[in-house]
């Protein structure tokens, strides 16, 4: 059995004993349900516990099915990622300062081995929890809503994907490098508060990783401009293979800060 399948096993059989593979999935099933719903039924809300006065009377804009899909994809660029980011923090950065990893380095791994493994384990349950988040949400949008075109949904969901692998490599990088309690404050450094000034500066900055979730949503409605696009799509995966192969780097150095 090559080193990958051990490490992936033992990957698997840990995040099923803190059942991660649980309550990951259900998190974003949950926001995935919720906002169509939310949305649909929050009038009559409002009407029978808002303690309004008789007679008051609210406007709701009607919203479109993908306007639906893509307030859901607000709730996880917030929530979801710091589920993501606080979650898998100490992947690697835990299991030297526990000795766990000094039991596996002993043995004849390879440290590409162990860090795909647990990106591998990662990639399922995050892009797992959001494509079932994703496909609930588009049920409940179908029922209440209307219909998504199944083409530009697709398209949307690649592009999700490929930002949420940015997100992945970004934490699975700080992790390798630093302590669990500095790969938190950097990853959401990197993966929200950056987000957030973004939202002030994203007018006069067009091409970058944190431009595709907005990418995702113009794709859905059918309006991207293609140029930023696609310099941002390929900005990114870059940036996921710099990542990924700094990790493998920080890996392999900080083998002599693991604990015995």
């Amino acid at each position: 059995m090559s080193n990958f399948s051990v490490l992936f096993q033992k990957e698997w059989r840990e995040n099923v004993r803190n059942f991660k593979v649980l309550w990951i999935p259900l998190v974003f099933i949950l926001f995935g349900i919720s906002e169509p719903l939310t949305n649909y039924y929050l009038p009559q809300i409002l009407s029978t516990v808002g303690n309004m006065p008789e007679g008051t009377v609210f406007q709701f804009p009607e919203l479109t099915p993908e306007q639906v899909v893509m307030s859901t994809i607000s709730q996880y660029q917030f929530i979801g990622m710091l589920v993501v980011t606080l979650g898998f923090a100490g992947i690697i950065a835990r299991e030297r300062k526990n000795g766990t990893a000094t039991l596996l380095y002993v043995r004849p791994i390879t440290y590409s081995s162990y860090v795909y493994s647990k990106l591998v384990i990662m990639c399922i349950l995050i892009i797992g929890s959001v494509v079932l988040g994703l496909l609930a949400n588009l049920y409940y949008t179908y029922v209440l809503f209307g219909r998504v075109d199944a083409v530009a949904f697709i398209e949307f969901l690649a592009t999700y994907i490929v930002w949420l692998l940015f997100v992945i490599s970004v934490v699975i990088f700080t992790s390798s490098a630093f302590s669990t309690g500095i790969a938190s404050a950097v990853s959401l450094t990197l993966v929200i508060v950056v987000q957030i000034i973004y939202g002030f500066l994203g007018t006069y900055w067009t091409i970058s990783p944190w431009k595709l979730p907005m990418y995702a949503g113009d794709l859905l409605m059918g309006n991207v401009d293609k140029t930023p696009f696609v310099w941002s799509l390929l900005i990114t995966l870059l940036a996921i293979a710099i990542f990924i192969t700094g990790s493998v780097y920080f890996t392999k150095k900080n083998v002599s800060k693991a604990k015995i």
